[in-house]
């Protein structure tokens, strides 16, 4: 028990004997490949990266070399998609430059020669890759060929020795008449086989894995990759989270004035014009006024709330994301169902719930003016993979046909999540129904 505890502490146990002998013909094919591909780069890359460094006080110079370093990216490429037949882990790709689209044509030529990648693929490329291949292609064909060699012997022996000529012991009468130099020779031979046979699998998996232990170090991705797109996504985030909130602030501007401040305006117009009629002694003009007067104010009030909801209310900050979707589903002219797991509120951030509240409030606008719905259901809960997330689904029964059309709704709200490292989805095939689904990590809230 203690040797299985200690075992699983460990990590995962060794692979079963057969599943090494399984792992054979790829790996040997692996090492094989790999040396005639090592030799083919050491080949070109040589070629090209040494021309171009004899010749870089000359224009053409830096174009070789830059040539070399794009060469050595492919064939690393090609070495780790080969490393696949080993069965060992696939090695993840390396994070590469990415040049500005305003950059100027020579920072973009000069792109590889900035880059440690570049470098690391070309070093080992061009010295480690044949050095190493070298090496364990030449071992591997050792001993394979000492294990089909040796077990079959006794099969091949008299064929190459021929029918008279006698060699180390060996006659045209073959194994069977052989005199004690051929037998010992022969039982030599088979126990060399059957030891290299039987430890085969293990040393070409070790070969395999010296291979994959180096490339992984010198072709695969570095912490440092992982630490720049981490920089990269946060700072596209922010970009994203003040193109919605700019985008968001227009559209508010706009609807105002469009809206209840012309309403507004006739408002007080209105007023204005009852003033004069009660002090001519209009009355019932001033009342006619009047009751235009109730209806512009009414459509104004309703035109506001409709406008607030794309505004965090109170309730938001007070009582949670859940409190808050739950009233704004009430106050929809839609049935809507709001079913939201109460763990919400303790992990929700304060600026991803306003972002989710805007967004839910804005489907729910969206359903009751062009839809055609009658009934909305909003879902909301959390899944605890890596990272913990929440999803966000709102689903009507409307017409369907919603599309992502960039500057226009569905877009700025999917830029709005995107600022949260999030993602918009949208199914609403025609004839509906329509289903937005929000995935957003936690612990990714913005702060200004």
């Amino acid at each position: 028990m203690a040797g299985q505890s200690n075992s699983q502490e460990g990590g995962s146990p060794p692979a079963s004997y057969v599943a090494l002998w399984r792992a054979v013909p790829g790996s040997l094919a692996y090492l094989v490949g790999g040396f005639v591909l090592s030799m083919v780069a050491l080949s070109v890359l040589s070629a090209v990266f040494f021309s171009g460094v004899g010749m870089v006080i000359l224009v053409v110079g830096l174009p070789l070399i830059v040539g070399s370093l794009l060469a050595a990216r492919g064939f690393g490429a090609a070495d780790r998609t080969l490393l696949r037949l080993t069965g060992l882990p696939e090695i993840a790709e390396p994070g590469w430059p990415v040049t500005e689209p305003e950059a100027s044509t020579a920072s973009k030529l000069l792109a590889p020669m900035r880059s440690a990648h570049y470098w690391s693929y070309l070093l080992h490329q061009m010295i480690v890759a044949p050095i190493l291949a070298t090496m364990t292609f030449s071992v591997a064909i050792t001993w394979a060929a000492t294990a089909l060699g040796g077990l079959t012997f006794w099969m091949w022996a008299w064929l190459v020795l021929g029918k008279e000529q006698a060699v180390g012991g060996w006659t045209s009468r073959g194994l069977g008449v052989a005199g004690n130099g051929s037998l010992i020779e022969a039982v030599a031979y088979l126990f060399l086989g059957v030891v290299s046979g039987v430890t085969l699998p293990w040393v070409l998996r070790g070969l395999s894995h010296v291979h994959h232990g180096v490339a992984s170090a010198m072709l695969g991705r570095w912490p440092a990759d992982d630490l720049a797109t981490e920089v990269r996504n946060e700072s596209a985030a922010r970009v994203a989270a003040i193109a919605a909130e700019d985008s968001a602030m227009r559209r508010l501007e706009r609807d105002l004035h469009d809206g209840p401040q012309q309403r507004l305006v006739r408002l007080q117009m209105d007023l204005a014009a009852v003033e004069r009629r009660v002090s001519s002694g209009q009355a019932e003009e001033a009342v006619a006024i009047t009751k235009e007067a109730q209806t512009q104010a009414k459509a104004a009030l309703e035109e506001l709330r409709a406008l607030s909801r794309g505004v965090a209310p109170p309730l938001l900050q007070d009582r949670g994301l859940c409190a808050a979707l739950t009233a704004l589903a009430q106050d929809s002219p839609l049935s809507v169902t709001a079913t939201l797991d109460p763990a919400i509120d303790e992990v929700v951030a304060p600026d991803t719930a306003r972002a989710l509240y805007f967004v839910v409030a804005e489907l729910l606008t969206n359903a009751a003016k062009h839809s055609g719905a009658r009934t909305v259901e909003i879902a909301g809960s959390l899944r605890y993979d890596e990272p913990q997330r929440l999803r966000m689904t709102v689903s009507d029964d409307g017409s369907g046909g919603a599309s992502m059309v960039p500057g226009h709704g569905l877009a700025g709200l999917a830029e709005r999540i995107r600022g949260l490292r999030g993602q918009l989805t949208v199914e609403s095939p025609e004839g509906g129904p329509t289903r937005v689904d929000v995935t957003v990590p936690l612990g990714t809230g913005l702060t200004a």
